[in-house]
């Protein structure tokens, strides 16, 4: 198995997920990291980004799913995600973190995040 990975972390986009009527009807941002796991000896060999993985259309991928239909949990937001990325040609695995740096929470905090793992089934 391939230990090669493209990691892309920082992604910004704004949705309306959370519990609470105001999460939903104010929205907030929420930043995501994704790492990926794929073999990149194709896109090596043959220097062309159609054997890899775009990570700039990934990117613009995350932020749709950020901006889709809004959901209760990021856990749910998390496994969306995941699920696109695993839908990408060649990618074996997919590792997302979504944080959401404007929790209600109400004690100070630094960051709240959910990482999820998922792999390719066998199918």
């Amino acid at each position: 198995m391939t230990g090669d990975r493209i990691t892309l972390t920082g992604v910004r986009g704004f949705g309306y997920h959370g519990v609470f009527p105001d999460e939903r009807r104010d929205g907030q941002e929420f930043v995501v990291d994704v790492t990926i796991r794929i073999d990149l000896r194709p896109a090596a060999a043959s220097d062309d980004v159609a054997d890899t993985v775009h990570y700039g259309e990934l990117a613009e991928q995350i932020v749709a799913d950020i901006a889709g239909p809004p959901v209760d949990l990021i856990e749910t937001l998390a496994a969306r995600i995941a699920d696109g990325v695993l839908d990408r040609l060649g990618v074996i695995a997919v590792t997302v973190t979504v944080h959401k740096p404007s929790a209600p929470i109400t004690v100070p905090f630094g960051d709240v995040a959910v990482t999820i793992e998922r792999e390719r089934s066998a199918s």
